[in-house]
């Protein structure tokens, strides 16, 4: 966000218009706006200068409804998550052959409990998690290798808590704390 001059209020950006048109198109998806509706709305989001009048487009709109569970498959290949990404309350990641990486170290977490489930016929699996989070396998059953994860001592307070489960055939599942 721009930092406005003094006494003027802050501009909206492109992602904050990008944001209001998907609540729109949804509301009229879903039925909860006429077309009519839809169409005043959009040309208020689309021509309004400050985040007071794109409230006021988006006003009477039910609540956004936040992912809850998301699902990431292949049957072969890779499956690489890294950067900056928003990771749901609930993962499933499904591959029948090929290598899994998710990389949490820099991911936006918005949940205290994050449930990732594995099911993975070969191939490895690599998990980073933040420097404090508390993490745990217990749902998680192998076929050939054991896991490969030591826990931070003594954990950090604060951080979220992921818990790993589902099956993996052949291969390992490797978890690492991010090092910043």
């Amino acid at each position: 966000m721009t930092t406005p001059p003094e006494g003027r209020p802050p501009l909206i950006t492109e992602d904050d218009r990008d944001t209001a048109v998907r609540r729109l198109q949804e509301a009229y998806a879903e039925g909860h706006i006429s077309h009519d509706d839809l169409d005043e709305r959009l040309h208020q989001v689309l021509t309004v200068p400050t985040h007071s009048e794109l409230t006021a487009a988006l006003a009477a709109l039910p609540a956004e409804k936040a992912a809850t569970t998301s699902t990431i498959a292949a049957a072969g290949g890779r499956i690489r998550r890294r950067g900056v990404w928003r990771v749901p309350r609930s993962l499933k990641v499904r591959s029948a052959f090929g290598r899994v990486r998710l990389d949490l170290s820099r991911a936006v977490i918005d949940h205290p409990v994050v449930d990732i489930e594995l099911q993975l016929g070969t191939g490895r699996a690599k998990i980073t998690v933040p420097r404090d989070a508390i993490v745990d396998i217990e749902g998680l059953r192998t076929g050939w290798k054991d896991s490969r994860y030591t826990p931070r001592l003594p954990p950090r307070p604060g951080g979220p808590t992921i818990r790993i489960s589902g099956t993996m055939g052949f291969g390992r599942l490797t978890i690492r704390h991010a090092r910043r």
